[in-house]
């Protein structure tokens, strides 16, 4: 049992830092993105709505009152192709999500990878 005791905190500080170094990297990765974004230029490209699809997830835990909690979230997204035949898939926001239809054509503006709208012909 004392080799056990012994390994226990070695253990457990190494996945708490592996979860830490996880969570640290992908705030990162949020921000160097949001920042890319924000130096892209807007471009207003024509584009059609290829595909679309949605993201569920849902999380789960028991309150200090012993009340159940269960909430769910919904990512929405968009593929949309361009005259040159590229795609690219952009996060938009449910109330766009249900506006656009796949075949819809019209005038994207983008920003990176930040969709802002999109304008049917």
């Amino acid at each position: 049992m004392g080799v056990v005791a012994s390994i226990f905190p070695i253990f457990f500080f190494f996945i708490f830092g592996l979860v830490f170094a996880v969570v640290i990297v992908s705030l990162i990765k949020s921000l160097v993105q949001w920042d890319k974004n924000n130096h892209s230029p807007r471009l207003i490209v024509d584009a059609t709505v290829v595909t679309k699809r949605m993201s569920v997830s849902g999380h789960h835990r028991h309150g200090s009152n012993g009340v159940y909690h269960r909430s769910t979230s919904y990512s929405y997204y968009v593929t949309f192709q361009f005259e040159s035949g590229d795609r690219q898939e952009l996060r938009v926001q449910g109330t766009e999500y249900g506006m656009l239809v796949e075949g819809d054509t019209g005038k994207l503006t983008l920003q990176g990878t930040r969709y802002i709208s999109f304008e049917r012909i």
